[in-house]
């Protein structure tokens, strides 16, 4: 068996390929009812591992994925080592400890494996504080044996650093990055410089768009995969297609110069940008195999003319908005149906909202101190939504750790999962008032104030006070008000 490229290490001993291959397109192929044959798929696998392709990439949502690994695993386990990483993306709403149980148990037994290599989770919306229950199981879990690693998916730098300052031990996440896509060069990569985190990066060549299959050719036509559908979008984002032909234009130069071909510098780029520890390349099983071409990514390395080459190549692209994975979390949703709707089909409330006998309407979070000095965490009266001192308290747990914008991050989740349950948004905030215990601290709280706030502008307060309980190193309190601009989106899920 040959290597491809060096190995690598993620997390505290897992070693992966650097060049992963993605699952995702047995969803695809099963589109319409059809069901493909595992023996059949897992055969197909064989080719990747004795070429040294040793690492598979899945999810609990690819179709029969998972089933066709450990049709693999049974069949051809005692001859090739391989490693399995899949991914857990629940429901919006609340996460029991059961629940992360059977997700577990459920995959363990399509993989025919005792421990998962690998388990990259997923979260829709942030203010659906079960995403941190949901990692604090994974955890528990890590340590019982059943999970070797923990990884993240589409997380943004904030929520991958709050996971981490809680004492979660991620290993990964995997996100959207490409010679298109370069969101994640930025904090997200900063983060993972300072913690050792890795990136796995897909969408490398937009499912297929940034290929010289696509040089000099019109819009598709024919009938698109999902993957297409989606990179449409991302293209669109970038600039449109005439954008994209100048790119593959400029590329085509470099890769005809390094005898390769545009997919191979597209997938070299990102394999050699900082944090990266694997570019994931999907495969059709037993229909377009690209094993050879993937080959001749083990001897290309990218001179300094083809890095300059490959910048010039992209300077006429629109930058893609926001942080890694907000096209799952926000407009414009970056995805194959443009929106959730393929997803998801409801957010439930965060919370639950009560009635009180003089019509106003509030919510309660469940925290221990709104039991102990009788408060709700907000209250609703008319257009008007208070929003009580909040802390980074999360059952019995202080979210965020020693790190006070983490600790800030996690409690404007926390009042946005308020005003979410309440009919409001972020955006209706007209007031907020932070305390913070150590005056050092200001600068960088305020900066994650500017990084919530930062469109929306409520009027603040900062100041420094001794808040209640040793480990609280932030609280904030916030108003909001609807009016007729709140109005119009009251509970838009629902």
């Amino acid at each position: 068996m040959s290597e491809v490229l060096p190995r690598c290490k993620v997390g505290t001993g897992l070693e992966i390929s650097r060049l992963v291959t993605g699952l995702w397109q047995v969803a695809d192929m099963e589109r319409g009812g059809r069901v493909l044959d595992l023996e059949a798929a897992a055969a197909a696998m064989v080719p990747y591992v004795e070429a040294g392709l040793t690492t598979f990439d899945m999810a609990d949502h690819y179709g029969s994925a998972e089933e066709i690994a450990g049709a693999f695993q049974r069949h051809y386990g005692a001859t090739y080592r391989v490693e399995f990483l899949t991914k857990w993306v629940p429901e919006p709403g609340q996460i029991t400890r059961d629940d992360a149980r059977v997700a577990i148990e459920r995959a363990l037994t399509r993989l025919n494996r005792d421990q998962i290599d690998l388990l990259q989770f997923h979260t829709w919306r942030y203010a659906d504080l079960s995403w941190l229950d949901g990692l604090l199981w994974l955890q528990e879990f890590k340590e019982e044996g059943l999970i070797r690693e923990i990884g993240l998916t589409n997380f943004d730098s904030l929520h991958l650093k709050i996971a981490l300052d809680t004492g979660i031990e991620i290993a990964t996440n995997q996100v959207s990055y490409s010679l298109l896509d370069r969101r994640a060069a930025g904090e997200m990569t900063e983060v993972c410089r300072r913690t050792g985190v890795r990136l796995l990066a897909y969408g490398t060549l937009a499912g297929g768009l940034l290929t010289d299959r696509w040089l000099g050719e019109g819009e598709p036509s024919e009938r698109l995969t999902w993957s297409q559908m989606k990179y449409r979008r991302f293209i669109e984002a970038a600039g449109g297609w005439e954008r994209l032909q100048e790119v593959l234009t400029g590329l085509a130069s470099q890769a005809e110069r390094h005898g390769v071909s545009i997919a191979n510098l597209a997938s070299r780029y990102v394999l050699e940008q900082p944090a990266v520890a694997g570019v994931i390349i999907g495969a059709r099983l037993g229909e377009s195999e690209h094993i050879e071409d993937n080959l001749r990514l083990r001897d290309l390395s990218l001179d300094d003319e083809a890095e300059r080459g490959i910048e010039r190549s992209l300077t006429s692209l629109a930058p893609i908005p926001g942080d890694s994975g907000d096209e799952y979390r926000q407009a414009p949703f970056l995805t194959a149906s443009g929106d959730l709707s393929h997803h998801l089909s409801t957010f439930p409330r965060p919370y639950p909202v009560r009635n009180r006998p003089d019509g106003r309407l509030i919510v309660d979070t469940g925290t221990r101190w709104e039991g102990l000095a009788g408060f709700c965490r907000a209250i609703r009266d008319g257009d008007r939504i208070l929003v009580a001192g909040t802390t980074a308290t999360h059952g019995d747990k202080t979210v965020g750790g020693g790190d006070a914008a983490s600790q800030f991050h996690f409690i404007v989740d926390k009042i946005e999962a308020a005003l979410l349950s309440l009919g409001a948004r972020l955006n209706d905030i007209v007031r907020t008032r932070v305390f913070v215990k150590r005056i050092s601290d200001w600068e960088a709280v305020a900066r994650a104030h500017g990084n919530r706030f930062g469109d929306v502008l409520p009027v603040n307060t900062l100041v420094q006070a001794d808040l209640v309980g040793e480990e609280y190193l932030v609280e904030v309190e916030a108003e909001a008000l609807l009016g007729t601009v709140g109005a119009a989106h009251l509970l838009d899920h629902e």
